[in-house]
């Protein structure tokens, strides 16, 4: 989303994301700026990943240092075992006990580190970009600026997802109390604009599972898309300019 960086114009969805270097930011916390001038102008969140990568690029090679240190304090203490079986078999009392047991000690130090890395490195990873919210395998992104139903729709594949497909009542409840607590109605990606009262998701995939409001598709005044608010679905104009969820895959974390 490195395009967060760049001028916006009027409508664009990437406003969507905060601008850490932006004048609206500049306004509110002027003093701030001031005292912070060697910053980059553009700490936008589209830094926060390359961060990120930065991160656990210095992770990878303090554990490949600490991943030698292992293999050589281990090939030394076998050294130091073949050594001592072999002095103690011809009858002379074995010596550097102590160094072996410093050596073990050394090794399950860096043990202990190597525990804590990888629960760092677990902890960084994100399945949803910033701003969106991880549910059920998906990422979710709820619109802060209205547009009309095709306007969203454009929206939401300029940032690789496209508005919302609800496959399943858990995620209906989901989008639901999260609309409800913004108190927003938002658009879906259902319509019957193509072909009246045949209602298709925005994949082309028919209708199946539907959760609308009492009394509703009423198709009052040609309403041929849907939005979600709290009491359920409500067929409305398309031309209306709403809330808009887009939704996409989240990325797996790497396994342990």
């Amino acid at each position: 989303m490195a395009e967060m960086c760049d001028p916006k114009e009027p409508g664009d969805p990437s406003e969507e994301e905060e601008m850490f270097g932006g004048q609206r930011l500049a306004k509110k916390y002027t003093g701030l700026l001031r005292s912070s001038r060697t910053l980059p102008g553009c700490l936008t969140q589209a830094h926060l990943p390359l961060l990120l990568l930065l991160i656990s690029l210095g992770f990878f090679l303090l554990l490949v240092t600490t991943l030698v240190q292992v293999s050589r304090i281990h090939q030394s203490l076998q050294r130091e075992r073949g050594g001592h079986q072999e002095t103690n078999a011809q009858g002379s009392p074995g010596l550097g006990g102590a160094s072996r047991e410093q050596k073990q000690s050394d090794l399950e130090e860096i043990l202990q580190q190597l525990t804590w890395m990888n629960a760092t490195l677990a902890g960084l990873c994100r399945h949803c970009p910033w701003k969106w919210e991880f549910f059920q395998g998906s990422c979710y992104f709820l619109s802060q600026t209205q547009n009309t139903w095709k306007e969203s729709i454009s929206a939401c594949q300029s940032m690789r997802a496209q508005l919302v497909i609800i496959n399943s009542t858990e995620e209906q409840k989901f989008l639901k109390a999260w609309n409800s607590k913004n108190n927003q109605r938002t658009w879906i990606g259902l319509s019957d604009h193509h072909n009246e009262g045949s209602w298709r998701w925005v994949d082309n995939t028919p209708l199946q599972l539907s959760f609308w409001k009492e009394g509703e598709p009423n198709n009052h005044g040609d309403e041929d898309c849907v939005e979600l608010y709290s009491e359920g679905w409500n067929d409305n104009r398309c031309s209306t300019e709403n809330f808009w969820t887009c939704k996409k895959p989240s990325s797996p974390c790497p396994g342990p």
